[in-house]
């Protein structure tokens, strides 16, 4: 295998590369093929990207035609009949049937940047500085979304203090009435004009910590925290960027729990087929703050993204996906909490939502170890959390159910062969 040219030359910065020592060639929604021919199960589905597999079918003949009719494929934020048909299709489907009236706002086709905007956006409209952000979150990699994120091994490479964030904690890091003690003490704070805290521009969460170690909250501390946003005016952002778009069995991770967020931030699995977008879903009485061209973009008019994502949009014209989703999740869980259930002394937690399942094996060490065989056997699994000690599974919503189970086997081998010594 010829990485040569990549150690050479590529920057010292590589991440994925490291965990998975190959050169990929194909792939086909939930299978990549490398260079030698070496076929892998794919569980880590671009960190979220691909919730519809690699080169789906629907989607790559959409481009096809796309590009060989001389579709503009960069239009920056002007008018274009793909923009359009996304916008329409996003309407019909997505939002109408919940009775949400949010703006679309496009930007930089990343999700950092869809965070970077929702605050800058929170802080305009309030006249606020701070933001409330939570243990455990990630929100991105530039500055503004970096001072939300928990991570120290990410934050310590900014380089410049990391400012205007107040650090709350996620329900599942704090025990006290299952989390809704720490939001009790809060309410107090901000009603108290000797506590020091004041309230923030916005109240910025995850309904599913995805990289912080898939940590679920529950609806109803969810509404707490809306509920004090709103009480003391601030903005309440729901980061929906690697849960969204399917992942937890309905389009939200949120959906059902009767929540109203001022913004949500999507983006990776919005462009479907892997092209990147990046868009904020904003109330209108927030969306009036802008004046044109204050948060601009290059790519935020990323057409092909539109083509795709409006094909990706055809999934959800009604459930048949979503409850497909629900049951290879059920299949997902039961394997793992069976895994669990065999190492019972060793206490490891399962948790996670439909397609997005995740086992704490509680070192580091360990889920390194097991990701590693699992890669060596034909597996791309991805460890997250706290010094990467959780195993998440997030394979493409699209897997057929057979190479699930040929998946779920080879990680419960690697898991038997590393814990057994």
């Amino acid at each position: 295998m010829n990485t040569a040219i990549f150690e050479k030359w590529e920057s010292e910065i590589r991440g994925y590369c490291r965990a998975y020592p190959t050169v990929f060639k194909t792939a086909e929604n939930a299978r990549q093929t490398d260079e030698a021919g070496k076929e892998y199960i794919d569980f880590f589905a671009g960190a979220g990207v691909l919730n519809f597999g690699h080169n789906n079918p629907h989607m790559k003949e959409a481009l096809i035609a796309y590009i060989q009719d001389n579709g503009v494929a960069h239009s920056l934020d002007m008018y274009t009949t793909a923009k359009r048909d996304f916008i329409e299709s996003f309407v019909e489907h997505i939002l109408e049937p919940r009775g949400m009236d949010h703006k679309l706002q496009f930007m930089g086709p990343t999700g950092t940047n869809a965070v970077e905007a929702a605050l800058k956006l929170a802080r305009r409209s309030t006249g606020r500085e701070t933001v409330f952000a939570f243990s455990h979150g990630f929100h991105g990699m530039t500055l503004g979304a970096l001072a939300c994120t928990a991570n120290d091994y990410f934050r310590n490479a900014s380089g410049v203090p990391l400012g205007y964030v107040h650090r709350l904690p996620f329900e599942t890091y704090c025990c006290a009435e299952g989390g809704k003690g720490c939001l009790k003490m809060l309410r107090a704070q901000l009603d108290d004009p000797s506590s020091g805290l004041k309230p923030p521009a916005a109240f910025i969460v995850e309904a599913i910590q995805a990289e912080g170690g898939v940590n679920v909250a529950s609806a109803e501390w969810l509404k707490e925290v809306q509920q004090l946003a709103h009480d003391y005016g601030s903005l309440f952002i729901i980061d929906d960027i690697q849960a969204g778009c399917g992942r937890t069995g309905s389009y939200f991770s949120f959906d059902g729990m009767d929540l109203d967020p001022d913004i949500v931030c999507l983006a990776k699995g919005l462009g479907g087929f892997g092209t990147p977008i990046a868009m904020n879903m904003v109330k209108p009485e927030h969306d009036k703050h802008w004046n044109p061209g204050e948060h601009t973009g290059t790519f935020r008019g990323q057409n092909l993204s539109f083509v795709a994502g409006r094909e990706a949009l055809k999934y959800f014209r009604d459930d048949k996906m979503m409850e497909e989703v629900t049951a290879k999740g059920k299949v997902m869980r039961e394997c793992l909490e069976k895994v669990a259930e065999k190492y019972a002394d060793h206490d490891l937690q399962v948790r996670g939502k439909g397609m997005m399942q995740a086992i704490d094996m509680g070192e580091g060490a360990l889920s390194k170890a097991i990701a590693k065989e699992c890669f060596e056997t034909g597996l791309l699994i991805g460890p997250c959390g706290t010094e990467g000690r959780v195993i998440k599974l997030i394979p493409p919503l699209t897997i057929p159910e057979e190479d699930l189970n040929t998946g779920l086997d080879l990680l419960v081998a690697a898991i038997d062969k590393v814990m057994k010594g």
